[in-house]
């Protein structure tokens, strides 16, 4: 029995080791927290504001080289006036100049880079995903000439694309040049393309939606902030470069109602349908290219084709179509205008993009939803002029680049009107579920995937960032005593009842001396080590990667990877006695655990009925889906 003096040395033991336990936790507590963003942001932000403002020059140089172009090509005058293209003198043989127009932009496609071709936003993704967000000279240079080419000579395109592509070459150029990261060389090209975007429409708040919804694929303080900082750098250097802010005001609205409510779904609905369209009708003109027996780069001269018909049968469907947009939201398109709108400015841009020729694809779907809305705003309740239309617009952007956030922000900053923001929101949001549920691609991932890249635009929170090492160890270790020769370890590991190859050495204190495998047993033989060796002996000096029960797994799986070991014994932090075992089968379980929540289905009450007809008490089942 203990004398009194020695219960209160073992009480102040064990509250001892309570203490130096509670202090260590504390300090793991400190050490994590909710981001691990750190002071080095505020020098990335700092290169970022510079991104933004070479973003913002470069925009407004493509503005002023597509005015150029487009007065060149049809008027024949080298000015930067803005001139309508349906008063072009040339007539039917107006039909020549995007055919021309394609067959320069081949030409710099084959003997410039190949990387201009295309709308940009695909290209710039894979950049980051698969080029460690490196682009060269030549594209910051080449897609914005081309680009200005292909919808100065009437391609049906917008400036966007080419824009977020070269502001992206800006800011990998930029971060070329100085010693970051490549995830700091990451969050400065997405910083350019999102200046680039905000120049040209005036919507930074849209440009750092997209930055998240579709180009960043991650969702981080460290890479939001810098970008954040490009884009309102671009909204505040706009105003000085001359560019019009909101670029189509837009003062209607709609009073809610339950009529209107559904009618936005319904906008929603078709306009996610006809995302859907499009987007095959691009890539089925993409095959349809592929198919020809002719080297790509006469592709664009081909489209041209098909876009020069369509000048002469709808001119306002050439370009970027600016007035149309305007038009549209002041509610000047009747039913009949819109529909031959929606179907030639589809038909032309679908041939064209499918060529293989350089634009955009954000203001050709804001004018095909555009046309939508005004052809079905008759048969809607009555609204402001322009309010289908917008509503359309959005949903049809938001649809097909799988972006509703972006889409419904960029509505609301380009007109000016916070009062449309929720019928907005639902349009977009609806669209988006039809797109995501009938498409398993956007238009903007099908073409990496066509390239053997699979995308997956899902952002979710690291199971190993969130479950601890004691969630999933082995608790039950088999050990080896350090007092264990050579070879009887040589006789236990060759034996057939042994489990697995790995096992924790320790001591009569459970101290872990080392772990032992094959391969180390048979280094120690070829070394000469005599067999009677004990283990723990030769295990002096060794090093071995350890991990305790609180710890993330985040942090254990970098320790794993950077000592090449696939077990790793777990520790208590009081007394560093093993208390259990950690493998790569136990890190998969975490990860098995993560993948149950999506696909395991819990009844929270389940009621059923005892013999005497009574309901028994609830109870749980589950279900697999199969």
């Amino acid at each position: 029995m203990k004398t009194p003096a020695q219960k209160a040395d073992a009480e102040g033991g064990s509250k001892g080791g309570e203490n130096h336990l509670l202090g260590l936790a504390l300090d793991e507590v400190r050490r994590l927290g909710d981001f691990t963003t750190k002071p080095r942001v505020l020098l990335i932000s700092a290169i970022a504001i510079l991104v933004g403002t070479a973003g913002a020059m470069a925009g407004l140089v493509l503005l002023d080289l597509i005015r150029f172009f487009t007065n060149i090509a049809y008027f024949g005058r080298p000015t930067l006036q803005h001139l309508a293209l349906g008063a072009s003198p040339w007539g039917a043989a107006a039909i020549a100049v995007p055919v021309v127009g394609g067959l320069i932009v081949g030409l710099m496609a084959r003997y410039g880079t190949d990387k201009i071709r295309g709308h940009g936003i695909p290209e710039a993704i894979e950049a980051i995903l698969l080029g460690r967000s490196r682009l060269d000279v030549k594209v910051a240079i080449l897609k914005p000439l081309s680009s200005a080419v292909a919808i100065g000579t009437g391609g049906p395109f917008g400036a966007e694309g080419p824009i977020i592509m070269t502001g992206g070459a800006i800011g990998s150029l930029i971060a070329q040049a100085l010693p970051v990261t490549d995830g700091e060389r990451k969050t400065l090209l997405v910083a350019g393309a999102a200046a680039g975007m905000t120049t040209v429409f005036g919507t930074p708040i849209a440009a750092m939606m997209i930055a998240v919804e579709l180009l960043l694929f991650e969702w981080t303080p460290r890479s939001f902030i810098p970008v954040a900082a490009a884009a309102i750098t671009a909204a505040m250097v706009r105003p000085w470069l001359g560019l019009r802010q909101p670029l189509f005001p837009f003062h209607g609205g709609m009073h809610p109602s339950v009529a209107g409510l559904l009618c936005w779904v319904l906008i929603g609905l078709l306009s996610g349908l006809l995302s859907g369209l499009l987007t095959r009708m691009v890539y089925a003109c993409e095959d349809l290219f592929l198919k020809l027996p002719i080297h790509w780069m006469w592709w664009p001269a081909l489209g041209g084709v098909v876009v020069g018909v369509g000048g002469l049968i709808d001119p306002s469907a050439l370009g970027l179509g600016y007035d149309d947009i305007a038009q549209m939201l002041h509610g000047g398109t009747v039913p009949a205008a819109g529909v031959l709108l929606l179907v030639v400015k589809a038909v032309i841009w679908a041939m064209a993009l499918g060529s293989g020729t350089s634009g955009g694809v954000l203001a050709p779907l804001l004018i095909m939803g555009g046309g939508l809305g005004a052809a079905l705003a008759p048969w809607l309740p009555a609204a402001s002029g322009g309010f289908w239309p917008l509503l359309a617009m959005a949903a049809i952007l938001g649809g097909t680049m799988r972006s509703p956030l972006t889409a419904t922000f960029f509505a609301v900053e380009v007109t000016g009107n916070t009062h449309v923001l929720l019928p907005l929101a639902t349009a977009c949001i609806v669209s988006h579920l039809v797109t995501v549920l009938l498409l398993r691609r956007s238009i903007l991932t099908e073409k990496l995937a066509r390239r053997g890249h699979h995308l997956l635009r899902e952002y979710r929170v690291d199971p190993f960032a969130l479950a601890t090492v004691s969630e999933v160890m082995t608790s039950e270790v088999q050990t080896l005593p350090a007092n264990m020769t050579l070879e009887q370890t040589l006789a236990f590991l060759a034996d057939p009842s042994t489990r697995h190859p790995s096992f924790p050495v320790i001591d009569e204190q459970r101290r872990v001396l080392g772990v032992i495998d094959p391969p180390l047993v048979q280094s120690w033989l070829r070394a000469g080590k005599p067999p009677e060796s004990v283990v723990g002996a030769l295990l002096v000096g060794t090093t071995v990667p350890l991990a305790h029960p609180d710890e993330y797994l985040e942090g254990v799986i970098t320790r794993m990877v950077k000592t090449n070991a696939a077990h790793v014994p777990v520790i208590s932090r009081a007394d560093a006695r093993l208390v259990g075992y950690l493998s790569w089968r136990d890190l998969l379980r975490a990860w098995e655990q993560a993948q149950q929540q999506e696909v395991r289905r819990t009844l929270f009450y389940h009621f059923r009925r005892g013999a005497n007809g009574d309901v028994a008490r609830p109870a749980t089942e589950s279900t697999e889906k199969t």
